[in-house]
């Protein structure tokens, strides 16, 4: 599955320009397709290196806001079968308060 497509990248604002809002919006969710383990990016911006870094409520048991790279999603292998983290392809974007609730 392709975590980040040209229209994605066109909607996710740039890091740090929400900084003054309170409640953002989620503009894709990515999970784990085996059990726990959800981001819920905000922002993000390609790197000089190709990669994306972004930011959002991660939740691996205990949520909190951070940044994680597209490379570290990708890279994870997901037991007990070995998938991939996957993009919420039905994802319907909303703000991060109703993500929290």
């Amino acid at each position: 599955m392709k975590l980040m497509t040209k229209a994605l990248a066109a909607k996710l604002p740039r890091l740090y320009s929400g900084e003054n809002d309170d409640d953002p919006l989620v503009v894709v969710h990515y999970f784990n397709p085996c059990g726990q383990g959800d981001w819920h990016i905000v922002e993000g911006e390609p790197r000089e290196d190709g990669d994306y870094l972004l930011f959002g409520l991660c939740n691996l048991g205990e949520p909190e806001l951070g940044y994680v790279t597209l490379s570290e999603l990708a890279g994870v292998r997901c037991p007990p079968f070995g998938l991939g983290i996957e993009r919420d392809l039905h994802w319907t974007p909303k703000r991060l308060s109703e993500v929290m609730r």
